[in-house]
């Protein structure tokens, strides 16, 4: 605790003492030779942040905002000792690390969860001494692991002991995204000229990502670089909803200059919004995965049972429960009154459906609200993102502080704990855009 406490007070300041700074050798992103030892670089944007979110928007009031922080790094401690994990080291002999995918050493990590870990390891910097070489380390895990359809992308899921693992050796959508994001972080916050150029890391990736995994034509993200345009089941007409996210596309195309970016936005923004209109005007839940109404209709449906995953893919399920987190970040963030009216009527029907209390959420809903078989407990993978978007509701003050406790301290697995981990970022005023000046 001591120790922790010492790193956090360091860390406040963007005038560090020398006892805060971590020394580590440095190379070059190439991988050649060890260049000089130096001190590591000192975060430009040290956690805590407290960033001022977009006027009308709510934060938790019930705690006060050194509490907020304390809630923030109790969380951050117990998710980097549950899902972190060193993997080996370079020939450099620097450390590579990678997300667990579960509790267990042994088990695989997938892409999602490296996307994840980049982001949350980069905006805890400041208070984590470690936080430097952690991202670096998760990042060498990445480039180590590419997709086997072309570097730049990271292959999906890869076993513990990193052998090859057909069919499963391409890339999803958003594990991509967010490494891409993360990498725009560090940016921000470190530099370029350590041991990557963190910012033509990130334009690398976008390219990629662009390139490979969005559609030609629907400028809709593609479940990822296996998915053929046009395809005999899969295309670039049957995205999964959770791979939408406008605060991110927003900030890519400030990155790149790249408008097409901004289309990308647009086009996840309008089928959130006919889907709303057509399937669910009342409750605003949107299923796992769309597909089109035939070759010749492109209009987007939800996704039959069975589709890729299971019966519930046309359903608010384990996917979409994440759309909340990412429409409200971008209204947040950005001030968009779309991505704002999105996600605001998800937050007001959950409050109404469950009287205000976090422990009657469901896991799991048919789009006219009722409650999938089998979901009757609680899951913080679904109130973490229904907190975010509560954020959004002038008159969900209650409802967002209960939710804001009933994620502070998740103690579950690798999808709820992280996913509380992120959302808490926000909630307590740390997530902020690598893209928009402060």
């Amino acid at each position: 605790m001591i120790r922790s406490m010492f790193a956090f007070v360091c860390g406040l300041s963007m005038m560090l003492a020398p006892a805060c700074v971590v020394r580590a050798q440095l190379v070059s992103s190439s991988g050649g030779s060890i260049r000089a030892r130096r001190a590591e670089p000192i975060p430009r944007r040290p956690f805590p942040q407290h960033v001022v979110y977009a006027p009308g928007t709510l934060r938790p009031s019930h705690r006060s905002q050194a509490v907020q922080d304390a809630d923030m790094i109790a969380l951050y401690e117990a998710w980097k000792g549950r899902y972190l994990a060193p993997a080996g080291t370079e020939p450099d002999g620097h450390v590579r690390y990678r997300i667990l995918h579960h509790r267990n050493p042994q088990g695989d990590t997938v892409s999602e969860g490296m996307g994840y870990g980049m982001l949350i390891v980069a905006y805890m910097a400041g208070y984590d001494p470690q936080a430097h070489a952690i991202f670096d380390g998760l990042y060498e895990y990445v480039l180590d692991h590419p997709s086997v359809n072309g570097a730049s992308l990271m292959d999906w899921n890869v076993p513990a002991n990193e052998a090859p693992n057909p069919p499963e050796d391409d890339s999803a959508f958003d594990g991509d995204a967010d490494i891409a994001y993360a990498l725009l972080l560090a940016s921000v916050q470190w530099g370029d000229r350590g041991r990557f150029d963190y910012h033509q890391e990130a334009m690398t990736v976008l390219d990629a990502i662009m390139t490979r995994t969005v559609g030609v034509d629907s400028d809709l993200p593609l479940l990822g670089d296996w998915v053929s345009e046009p395809g005999d089941e899969y295309d670039q007409y049957t995205p999964r909803t959770s791979d939408f996210m406008p605060g991110h596309f927003h900030a890519f195309a400030r990155a790149t200059g790249d408008p097409r970016w901004n289309d990308v936005a647009s086009a996840c923004q309008n089928a959130i919004g006919q889907i709303q209109a057509t399937f669910s005007p009342a409750t605003g839940l949107i299923p796992d995965f769309l597909v089109p109404v035939s070759a010749n209709d492109h209009t987007l449906i939800p996704a039959p049972a069975f589709f890729i995953e299971g019966p519930n893919d046309g359903r608010y399920e384990y996917n979409a429960c994440r759309d909340p987190w990412r429409f409200a970040t971008d209204a947040l963030i950005n001030n968009d009154p779309i991505s704002r009216a999105e996600a605001l009527t998800i937050a007001q029907w959950s409050r109404s459906a469950t009287m205000g209390d976090p422990q009657a959420i469901h896991a799991g809903y048919k789009l006219d609200g009722t409650p999938v078989a089998g979901s009757d407990y609680f899951s913080a993978a679904f109130a973490a993102p229904l907190a975010v978007a509560a954020m959004l509701d002038p008159q969900g003050q209650a409802w967002l502080n209960a939710l804001y406790d009933s994620v502070r301290q998740s103690d579950d697995d690798y999808y709820e704990d992280t996913l509380s981990v992120l959302g808490m970022l926000v909630l307590t005023g740390n997530w902020w855009d690598p893209t928009l000046t402060p």
